[in-house]
Formats: C-alpha cells, structure tokens, sequence
C-alpha cells in the first residue's frame, strides 16, 4: 500500500473535523454545516436511506455526531438515556441512564442534544439532572442538578442543550439563584451562578460570542435577552422581549449584531450592542414569528418558518421581508453547502431548497417513512435535521434516519 502523502493526510484529518457535529445546532451554534460536494437535487424518491435505528427511545431529543459516532436521549421504560450510536452502522454502541422520565402532554421524555468535547459527553435531562459520561463507553464522571440551583423544570421541561465552553458547561437553571450558571466541566463544581439576572428558565439554547473584550454567553427568556460574562457570570446588557407561553429558538449573533424569535404572535427583534456594551434596537417586527423549528442566517440573510406568512427570508440587517412561501408547512430547518433542508413537522416531508433571498427554489422532497406509533397525539416530528459525514440524520421518536447527500 503507498503511503499518503502529508498534504494527503492533512485533508482527510480536515475533512474529519468539518464533518463533526458537536452540540445543538452545531459547534458554533449557528446552525450551517462546514461541508461542500452535497447534493444539489434529490432522485424523485428523495436520497438514499442508509440505516434505520428503531431503538433510541421516545423523546425530542436532537443528535451530535463527532467521530463516527452519534450521541443522542430518549426514553425507556421510566427512564432517560444517552445514547451513542456507530454513523457507519446505526448500530448502538452504548447507553446510560440521565435522569427520571419527564412527562408531559405533548410526549414523555427528553428533549436536549447532548453535546461533545473531548472524550467526555455532556447531557441534560428533561427534570434538569445534568450528566458529565465517557464517550467510549458511557461511564458516569459527574451529575448535577439544575432544580438545586433555585431552578424550577419548565411546563414542557428543560429542553435546552448544554454549552462547553472553555473550561466550563453553561446551562440554564433560572430563578432567583440565578438565570445561567456555569459548572467546572472536569469536576462539575459549580463555578458561579448569574446574580444579576434571574428571569426562570425558558427553552433557547445559549450562544457564545466574542465582542467587547469579553466572552460573552447570550441567552433568550420569557422576559428578557441578555449577556453576560463567561469570566464570572456578571450581567453586561439585557434587553426587554416579552414572550407568551413558550420562548424557544436559538439567538443568532453576528457582527455585535442580535437577532431572537418567538412563537405564539411574539414575533422577532434585533438589537446592536454597541461600545460598553450599550443596546440599540434595529427593528422588531412579527415577519419571524418562529415557535420552535430554528431561524438560520445565511450570506445575510434570515431563514425560517413564521407562524405569520410560512417560509420567509427576511433580510439580517434591516428585517426587511424579503420573501414567503406555503410550499411546505411548519416546521425546522438546517443549512449545508449553500441549501437549506426543512422538515415538516406534521408530515414529515423533507424539502430541498436554495438558501436564496430571491424566493423559494426548490431541489426535491420526500417523506419521511417509516413513521411511530408511539409519538404522542398531540405531539409531531419535531427533531431538527442535520447533516453531517455527508449524511442527513433524521428522528422520529425512538426511530433515526441515516440518508446519503454526500453528492458522491
């Protein structure tokens, strides 16, 4: 056998690490896969399944994927499991035990991804028991509990993904302790707790950002959106956004640029944090009333399902609308090599479109089959896809999906 050349392996170990999927909605939580040569167009049948896993427990749960394997939570029996899951198989490789089963109405179980750093993988149960386990075999290394911190479990639990950074795991108990709070990632002590800032949980996930001269860690509430400092948990701005029932999509931050969303007529808003952290609202407007499928921003441009007007495309900057379109009913959205995947959640329909501020352009679609017969009544399919290693993971429930866009 030849040997590589250094160039050789140097591409192979580069293609490795951008195909990696690390936490909710990717490393750096915008929601866009680093990967190029996907497809373009889908066969009349949609791409290729590649595996079907039928065992990953009931739940909402998301999915990391990080060297060859795919982490994820469901539910079995009256328990919460992480669950690691071979990419090349769809084989289980191990699981264990979270935390206590959350119910509720719309579907027990959890609904946090787990997230990845290291050899370790960190995961949060629907009840708040937040889990530090091996990733080579699922061994415990340490568990804390939100609900000691002040925090109360939230009316569809906590559904938040955990955020490493750095030296530390970022999660969100709320309450009168304070909103976030910030665990040693190696021992699970706890670090420091917000003290200026303790609006109760909501269901966004934390971003983090570098502006000002400091790490900042921006996170989404019921009442407020707000930053703080990495270093010690200190308040440097907050900002008014009143929500109604259920506060749920990612903050998107760019160019000291802030942009959030809400369900349930809230709609969105944009604010620039300017020197010493000073806040001056852009525009706020209902053209984005996202509930829970995820906004993405791409070359500029704003992309996601609105409650108001379907699938729109608003312009960054100025929350200009720039398009809507009902091809496709409600649902998520991921982006990769320029295309946006969405799935709709009623349906499971997958729609291939262009990321494009000129309208909808569409590349193929296919329903997702088969489907449960353990979701729910009230509850749809609501996992967010991802693409990763050249694959499009989908979920159902206890059902993943492995499908090839790989383009080769």
């Amino acid at each position: 056998m030849k040997k590589l050349s250094l160039s050789a392996l140097l591409l192979i170990a580069l293609s490795s690490q951008a195909a990696d999927w690390p936490t909710f909605r990717g490393a750096d939580r915008k929601d866009i896969s680093t990967e190029t040569g996907l497809l373009k167009k889908w066969p009349a049948n949609g791409p290729k399944q590649l595996w079907l896993n039928q065992d990953a427990g009931l739940g909402y749960a998301g999915y990391s994927i990080v060297a060859g394997t795919l982490y994820t939570m469901g539910a079995r029996d009256a328990v919460e499991y992480v669950i690691a899951v071979d990419v090349a198989t769809g084989k289980e490789k191990w699981a264990a035990e979270a935390g206590a089963l959350l119910t509720n109405g719309w579907g027990d179980g959890p609904r946090s991804t787990p997230t990845v750093d290291g050899d370790k993988v960190y995961a949060l149960g629907g009840k708040g028991t937040l889990v530090c386990l091996s990733v080579a075999d699922g061994k415990e290394v340490w568990r804390a509990s939100l609900t000691e911190l002040g925090g109360k479990v939230p009316g569809w639990g906590y559904c938040e993904s955990p955020l490493v950074d750095g030296n530390l795991v970022i999660a969100t108990p709320g309450g009168p302790q304070g909103t976030l709070a910030a665990f040693d990632k190696t021992t699970g002590k706890l670090v420091w707790q917000s003290p200026e800032w303790t609006d109760p949980a909501q269901y966004a996930s934390i971003i983090a950002a570098d502006h000002n001269g400091a790490r900042q860690l921006i996170q989404l509430t019921m009442q407020s959106v707000a930053g703080v400092n990495a270093a010690d948990g200190k308040l440097l701005w907050k900002t008014e956004f009143p929500g109604k029932t259920a506060v749920i999509p990612t903050p998107i931050f760019q160019d000291g640029q802030v942009f959030v969303a809400a369900g349930y007529g809230v709609g969105c808003k944009s604010v620039k944090i300017g020197p010493e952290n000073s806040v001056e609202e852009l525009y706020s407007s209902t053209d984005m009333v996202n509930h829970h499928g995820g906004v993405v921003l791409v070359d500029g441009h704003l992309y996601g399902f609105s409650d108001k007007a379907g699938w729109s495309c608003l312009d960054f900057k100025t929350g200009a609308l720039k398009w809507a379109d009902k091809s496709l009913g409600k649902g998520a959205i991921h982006a990769a090599d320029g295309m946006l995947y969405l799935l709709e959640e009623k349906t499971g329909t997958v729609v291939l479109i262009e990321a494009n501020p000129k309208g909808w352009q569409e590349h193929g679609r296919f329903t997702l089959q088969p489907q449960t017969t353990q979701r729910n009544p009230k509850g749809m399919i609501w996992t967010h896809p991802v693409v990763s290693g050249g694959k499009l993971f989908l979920r159902d429930q206890e059902l993943i999906f492995a499908f090839d866009v790989s383009g080769r």
